[in-house]
C-alpha cells in the first residue's frame, strides 16, 4: 500500500479529532504530505471507522493516485497550502467551539499564552468568508496563512499546519485551548496581552531550547 505509515498516522489523528470533541460527525478533514504525493481523509466517513486503505492518496493536482474513495471537499484548501508551503507536512482542519465562536465574529486570536506563543508564534487571522470545497477558501486561507501556522477560516473553523500531521493537530489544539480562554477572559475585561517582542522571545527560546536535539549530552 501506496505511503501506509503516512496513511496511518492520518487515520490516528482523525480519531483523535473525534474522540477530543474537534470535531463532530465526518466535519473536518485530515492530510498529510511525503514529496509530491498527499494522503488525506475520504469524504463523509465517520472517523471512528477509517482504516489506512480508506485514506485518499493524490498528487499536487488533485488526481487520484491510490484509494477506492472521493478525497476530502476541502481537498482545493490543502493542495494550495501545500503547494504554497514547502515547509509544511501535514495539515488539519477542526470545527471546535472556541475557535469557531472567533471565526463566526470574524474575530482574530491575539497573543496571550505562552502556549500560543511558543508554538504559534503570534497572532490567528482570519481568512476571508468563502464557500466551503471552493477554491475562493483555498485562496483565501492561504492567503491569511501566510507563513503562520493556523488560520481561522470565517464562520467555518479553523487550519492549522506543521511539520507533521501530529504536529498539525498539537496546532488546532492549542489555539482551541487559547480561543476557549479567551472568550472567559473576555467575560473579566479581556486578557493582557503578549507584546511583539515577548512573543518573538518566547517563540525563539521555544525553537532554540525545547525537546530533545540530539543524542548524548
Amino acid at each position: 500500500m501506496l505511503l501506509e505509515e503516512l496513511r496511518t498516522a492520518v487515520v490516528q489523528v482523525g480519531k483523535e479529532l473525534a474522540a477530543s470533541g474537534l470535531v463532530l460527525g465526518t466535519w473536518g478533514n485530515v492530510s498529510a504530505r511525503e514529496g509530491d504525493l498527499v494522503a488525506i481523509t475520504p469524504s463523509g466517513l465517520p472517523y471512528s471507522a477509517l482504516a489506512p486503505e480508506d485514506i485518499v492518496v493524490v498528487d499536487l493536482e488533485g488526481e487520484t493516485v491510490e484509494g477506492k474513495w472521493r478525497p476530502s471537499t476541502e481537498l482545493p484548501l490543502h493542495l494550495a497550502v501545500y503547494r504554497k508551503r514547502p515547509d509544511v507536512g501535514g495539515i488539519v482542519h477542526t470545527h471546535s467551539v472556541g475557535s469557531m465562536t472567533l471565526a463566526a465574529c470574524h474575530h482574530p486570536l491575539p497573543p496571550f499564552t505562552e502556549e500560543q506563543a511558543q508554538l504559534i508564534g503570534g497572532r490567528v487571522p482570519v481568512a476571508a468568508y468563502a464557500p466551503p470545497g471552493t477554491e475562493e477558501l483555498a485562496q483565501a486561507a492561504v492567503a491569511a496563512l501566510g507563513e503562520g501556522k493556523a488560520v481561522l477560516l470565517a464562520n467555518h473553523g479553523l487550519v492549522g499546519v506543521g511539520k507533521t500531521v501530529e504536529e498539525a493537530l498539537l496546532t488546532c489544539q492549542v489555539v482551541e485551548k487559547s480561543a476557549q480562554i479567551y472568550l472567559w477572559a473576555c467575560l473579566l475585561g479581556g486578557p493582557v496581552l503578549l507584546s511583539e517582542e515577548e512573543v518573538r522571545s518566547l517563540r525563539e527560546n521555544f525553537l532554540r531550547n525545547y525537546g530533545q536535539k540530539g543524542a548524548g549530552g
